[in-house]
Formats: C-alpha cells, sequence, structure tokens
C-alpha cells in the first residue's frame, strides 16, 4: 500500500498579513514585491503603447482636424515628434497596466481591512473604472466643443495650425481632469457606507457642494472658455445628486434616522426610563467585605546607588 504524503502549507502572505503574524521587513518586503510586478506591468503596457500610439494620436486629432481653416499640427522641436509619441505611449501603459498595479495596490492594503470594508472596496474598484471612461468620453465631447467655440469666438481669417506637444498636452489633460473628477461620487458613497456621515448631512451640504464643484471646474480645466467649466460642474452636480439618493437607500436599509434620539433637538432633554426596582423588607443585604491592609512600601534606595556607572 502506497502511503503518499501531502505536504502542509503554511499561512498565505494575505493571512500573515490579515493576522498581523508578518514583521515590519516582512511587509517591506512584500511592499518591493507588489511595487515590482507593478511596475512590470506598466512596462509590459508602455512597450504595447508605442505600437499603439500613432492610432491614439490620429484619433486625438480628429476634433482639430475639424476646426475650420486647420492646415495640422506642427512640431516646432526635432525631438517633439519622439517625446508625443513617448507621452501617448505613457498614457496608455498606465492604462493597460491599471489592473495589474491596481490589483498590487488593493492586495497591499485589503489586509487591513474588515471582511465588509472589503466587501465594498470590491464594489468602489469595479465603480472607479467605468466612471473614469465615463470621464474621458465626455472630455472628449467638451475639447471638440471648445476648440470650435475658441475659434469661432476669435478673429476670423486665421490659419488655425496648432504645436503638437502643447495640442496632446491640452487634449491628456482635460481627459485626466474629468476621468478623475468622476471619482468624487465614489468618495461620498466610501464616507455614507462607512458611517461617518449620513445622507441627511450629505444633503444639508447642497449649496457648498455645487459651489466647490463649480470653483473646482473654474480652476482645473484648462479650457479658457465657459463650455468646459459649465460642463464639468454640472456632471459634478449630478453625480453628487446621485451618490445622494444611493446614501438614502443605504440609510434607509440599515436604519439610520430611527435610533432613540435622532427625533430630539439640541436643546431638548432626552425621556430617561424608569428602571428602579423597588428592595422589600426580606431581601437579605450582605455584609460588606473588609478592605486588606496595605502593603508597606519598601524603603527607597541611597541615592548613590539609583544610578551605574554610565548614568
Amino acid at each position: 500500500m502506497a502511503l503518499t504524503l501531502r505536504r502542509k502549507k503554511g499561512p498565505s502572505k494575505f493571512e500573515q498579513a490579515s493576522d498581523g503574524s508578518m514583521t515590519l521587513m516582512e511587509h517591506l518586503i512584500e511592499l518591493r514585491s507588489r511595487l515590482f510586478k507593478a511596475a512590470l506591468a506598466v512596462v509590459a503596457g508602455l512597450i504595447a503603447g508605442l505600437f499603439l500610439a500613432q492610432p491614439v494620436f490620429e484619433l486625438l486629432k480628429r476634433p482639430y482636424e475639424e476646426l475650420p481653416g486647420a492646415v495640422g499640427l506642427v512640431a516646432l522641436g526635432p525631438t517633439d515628434p519622439f517625446t508625443v509619441k513617448l507621452q501617448l505611449a505613457m498614457w496608455i501603459g498606465l492604462l493597460v497596466g491599471s489592473p495589474v498595479w491596481m490589483y498590487q495596490m488593493w492586495a497591499f492594503v485589503a489586509p487591513g481591512l474588515h471582511r465588509h470594508e472589503r466587501k465594498w472596496a470590491y464594489v468602489f474598484v469595479a465603480l472607479a473604472v467605468p466612471l473614469f471612461f465615463a470621464g474621458a468620453v465626455l472630455a472628449w465631447f467638451v475639447v471638440d466643443k471648445s476648440l470650435f467655440f475658441l475659434i469661432d469666438a476669435g478673429i476670423g481669417g486665421l490659419t488655425t495650425s496648432f504645436e503638437a506637444k502643447r495640442y496632446i498636452d491640452f487634449v491628456t489633460t482635460m481627459l485626466l481632469l474629468f476621468g478623475v473628477a468622476f471619482e468624487f461620487p465614489l468618495l461620498l458613497l466610501m464616507l455614507n457606507f462607512t458611517g461617518v456621515v449620513t445622507a441627511r448631512r450629505l444633503a444639508s451640504w447642497w449649496r457648498a457642494v455645487i459651489f466647490i464643484c463649480t470653483l473646482f471646474a473654474a480652476i482645473v480645466t484648462p479650457d479658457p472658455g465657459v463650455f468646459g467649466m459649465l460642463t464639468l460642474a454640472g456632471a459634478l452636480s449630478l453625480l453628487y445628486f446621485m451618490a445622494l439618493g444611493v446614501a438614502f437607500i443605504n440609510d434607509r436599509r440599515k436604519g439610520r434616522g430611527k435610533e432613540l434620539y435622532a427625533g430630539l433637538d439640541d436643546d431638548e432633554l432626552s425621556p430617561l426610563e424608569d428602571d428602579r426596582h423597588p428592595v422589600s423588607v426580606t431581601d437579605r443585604i450582605d455584609a460588606p467585605e473588609p478592605v486588606p491592609a496595605p502593603e508597606p512600601v519598601a524603603r527607597p534606595m541611597p541615592l548613590e546607588r539609583r544610578y551605574d556607572e554610565s548614568t
């Protein structure tokens, strides 16, 4: 009869980090390993981006080509074509490698979260990617309309010729800002789902939120016109009210706002329940136990014997 010995596997890195058995040096080694894997994913995406840079460049310059009087993008320096290609390849590399480096970041942080926090974190990470791409798509239409508005509102009869690097910087900045700004409702939902703020408190901030969204759009949008600012501010305000509706549903599901003192004003006294129990004559009351005498305090050592030679 052949006996097979199965080697018992030890706890995984995730389990060790969850139960706190990993040392500081092991945490640093794990961080180094995950950063290395994330860097490899970005480098692999960068290599793929070098082949995809030309099609992406043709797609990004399409709004410019639709402008009246456009004659083409201009490279002012000998290194500008290669710089633009490398810049686009880096952006493509970050997007292509995002599933890997986001997973590495999540795998390093997840052991410090509770089980229910991990569940909601999975949902938030899954929603972050579509929200980012939705913001990028909106930025694409904003760039198209903004360029036409700027050319049409300016002095007519001029030949439209943009520098390639400055134009690509303008478009990619718009895509990045709109994509990151669309993650704003996830921050509000995270505060609500973790119990930091209630939906009613979020609703009371609507004036300040709309003002902050408008101010943020006016500062970060590189478009000097008002179209991009108003579009971004309106989109953020709409996302705020959508997140507010989800927060109200979550509060109703968890029963928030129905606590014992939820309907009381700050200056109103809270009711106290009368839980006194009468003591009858027949109830026996034990005698108190004697308190033990304190132990004698040891006599302190002489001053010259309290310190060693080094002190």
